[in-house]
């Protein structure tokens, strides 16, 4: 039931057992300074233990039988001398009797030159520390109290002074609020000042605060960096002063890796972008050059799988993002086939949508993804700004990729930014087409995904040995004995949800986005092109836009819901007919150039003639006459002088027409009134107010100022 050497606490104090006899056990305090082995009954230790009152515990001095003793070091002198010492008394069988005990230790002393204290010190500490050799090294460990802060009282701390004049300065409360100050501001920063500038700056400010103190009596540097070095360890140092975007991505810690949170292929793909490290010139005319194009990388984190990339000019964004993700998730052996590669399916299996995508903040980040959230199940997990070593798999196959190429292409971007002399712009010896770079790119993936040994990888303990850790091999044991296959869903019903989506306004002209109308049959039948105002329909919807096609783009009528409508472009917009939407905005950003310029015409035009219309308005009140007439008298007489102002432009008129007679246009004889009124024949005054005829022959003055009269008598 007990063991020699167990630990036992009874009532807050910890004895170890030394030895048992039949119906006793001989044990000792194990932290007393002063305890020695004494008996008591198993019975009694059995009754403490029942009761609770007593219990084993850990050896707190296990750690010492794993001490490794270096051969003829001080401390294996001083173990076998103290064994040597008091093996007389440790291996008597009656040593915790106390009169025994106090035979053997004077017997020792007649025998060997030592003391009382040393023989009890060292067989106490051997009993105490399990009765092993070593519990009689030496704890050289807790010499000097490392690591303590020291409370100087009258002179200053460590070693004296030899060659510097002077006692020094006693280090107290304030002068370690100074140098904390100078720390603080200058050394703890992103800024990495020196030691030494950080301690002038502290002499400046001591000098300053205490003008009276000789310099040799300032405190010196060496206890300005024993302050700063024992009160901000190594690691808060580094923090610090390192840029944290930098440590985190490059030297901080690293605690896991990621295989330890992907079940098996499929469980998450990594996806980034980044731009090549090489010039290409145009497919149709090679002495253009046309810059470093846009790659984009998918990897599968369990088995560094390459399931998909993509190549081109486009800047990092969704719309390209989803490019890659489409050849991801779809067959790649007629993409190949246009490259010149032949495979099988079973060379790329990499066929379906993954249970995750990471990615950056930039392209997966927004509503635009939530239909491939919501619809294909996919959870979509972003990384923090400026952390790319949160995606390690993709980053790394980068480098990978690049230095496939970079020996041998022309073209490649050099590491210095000025041309050196008698040098070449690396610029100018592009050479590579796009079309050629997609076939180095696509046969590196090839090589990368059937060859390339992980001898890195780190294997799950289920791995077996013979398993090559080659990225095709993983991923097919990976489907196999691990996750299921790849979700397989409609490549149609795919491409459309993953295709950037936009708000689109619903007018009488049509759906609207980008300035851009189109029509569908089905909105028409839903009544939402209708003019009238009773006619209740939407004033967005949301739609799906190729950029590389404007003719077509695909209408989501359900929200949340991949079912769509497919709406083609309408007349008003057919000026963009076989454009695709970059060529749209191409082409609506130079309107909007041509518009601005006529704005400038138009503007000055309208500035002259507001100018003239004020200059004739200022001299018509300029030459306006003053009348003795009344108010009532000028407005009573404006029907009368209305119809002599109508005689005077008729007679004008018909004075012109004497001067200047139209060909084969019959005449019309006028007779005059005294009071200058034209006497029309009887069948005219008829017609004149038919309302019919005067709107018809354009003789509509009267109907309009009765209209006015009737308006001004309302």
């Amino acid at each position: 039931m007990f063991r020699i050497n167990d630990v036992y606490k009874l009532h807050d104090t910890s004895f170890r057992i030394l030895k048992m006899t039949l119906y006793h056990i001989v044990w000792i305090d194990i932290d007393s300074q002063s305890a020695n082995p004494f008996l008591i009954e198993k019975n009694e230790l059995t009754k403490s233990i029942e009761a609770n009152e007593a219990e084993w515990i850990e050896d707190p001095f296990a750690d010492i039988a794993l001490l490794k003793v270096v051969e003829g070091s001080i401390q294996q002198q001083k173990r076998d001398a103290g064994m040597a010492l008091i093996r007389p008394l440790i291996t008597h069988d009656q040593f915790f009797d106390p009169s025994i005990r106090f035979d053997l230790v004077k017997r020792i002393l007649e025998q060997q030159k030592s003391t009382h204290q040393t023989i009890y010190r060292l067989a106490r500490r051997y009993w105490q520390r399990g009765q092993i050799p070593n519990a009689l090294i030496p704890s050289y460990q807790n010499s000097g109290a490392k690591g303590s802060k020291r409370i100087a009282k009258d002179k200053k701390l460590g070693r004296p002074r030899k060659f510097m004049p002077g006692i020094g300065a006693l280090i107290d409360v304030n002068i370690e609020r100074l140098f904390r100050i100078n720390i603080n501001k200058y050394m703890l920063t992103k800024d990495k000042h020196s030691l030494g500038y950080a301690y002038r700056k502290f002499y400046t400010m001591y000098r300053s605060l205490f003008s009276d103190v000789q310099d040799t009596e300032i405190p010196s540097i060496w206890q300005f960096k024993h302050f700063y070095e024992r009160e901000f360890p190594k690691v808060a140092q580094l923090a610090a002063r390192s840029n944290p975007i930098l440590y985190n991505k490059d030297i901080r810690a690293l605690h896991s890796t990621v295989n330890t949170q992907v079940l098996g292929p499929g469980s998450r793909y990594e996806i980034d972008a980044t731009i090549a490290d090489i010039y290409l010139v145009s497919d149709s005319d090679r002495a253009c050059i046309v810059g470093r194009p846009t790659i984009y990388f998918i990897a599968d984190v369990f088995s560094r799988m390459v399931v998909g990339f993509y190549i081109g000019f486009e800047n990092a964004s969704y719309v390209t993002a989803m490019q890659a993700l489409q050849v991801a998730v779809t067959d790649k052996v007629e993409l190949c086939k246009q490259y010149g590669y032949e495979i099988t399916s079973d060379e790329w299996p990499c066929i379906g949508l993954p249970d995750a995508i990471l990615a950056d903040r930039g392209e997966l980040l927004g509503h635009q993804i939530e239909a491939l959230e919501h619809s294909f199940s996919i959870r979509i997990e972003n990384t923090a700004p400026y952390r790319g070593d949160l995606k390690p798999i993709v980053e790394r196959y980068f480098r990978t990729a690049q230095a496939e190429f970079k020996p041998f292409a022309s073209g490649v971007v050099q590491p210095f930014k000025e041309k050196k002399r008698g040098g070449s712009d690396y610029r100018l010896d592009a050479t590579l087409t796009i079309h050629d770079f997609k076939q180095i790119i696509i046969g590196s993936v090839l090589t990368y995904n059937l060859t390339h040994q992980l001898k890195k990888y780190d294997r799950d303990i289920d791995m077996p040995t013979d398993l090559s850790l080659v990225p095709i091999h993983l991923w097919n044991w990976g489907i196999q004995h691990r996750v299921g296959r790849l979700k397989q869903v409609s490549e149609k019903a795919l491409r459309v949800a993953l295709l950037p989506k936009t708000k689109a306004t619903l007018s009488d002209l049509g759906l609207k986005i980008f300035g851009v109308f189109y029509y569908c049959a089905e909105i028409h039948q839903q009544g939402w092109m209708h003019r009238k105002k009773s006619i209740s329909r939407p004033d967005t919807l949301q739609v799906a836009y190729d950029p590389s096609n404007a003719e077509i783009i695909y209408v989501f009528y359900q929200e949340d819901s991949l079912h769509y409508w497919e709406a083609v472009l309408a007349p008003r917009s057919r000026e963009f007919t076989g454009c695709s939407f970059w060529e749209v905005w191409q082409v609506q950003q130079e309107q909007k150039q041509t518009q601005a310029i006529q704005e400038l015409e138009t503007n000055k035009s309208k500035a002259a003639l507001e100018e003239h219309i004020e200059s004739i308005i200022a001299q018509a009140n300029a030459q306006k006459p003053k009348t003795a007439s009344s108010k009532k008298q000028r407005v009573t007489g404006i029907r009368e002088n209305r119809q002599r102002e109508k005689n005077h432009e008729r007679l004008a008129r018909k004075a012109d027409h004497l001067k200047n007679p139209l060909p084969e246009q019959p005449t019309e004889t006028v007779s005059e009134s005294t009071n200058n009124i034209i006497q029309m024949p009887k069948s005219k005054q008829k017609l004149e107010h038919d309302e019919d005829y005067q709107l018809t022959f354009g003789i509509y003055q009267d109907l309009l100022e009765d209209i006015d009269h009737s308006d001004n008598e309302d």
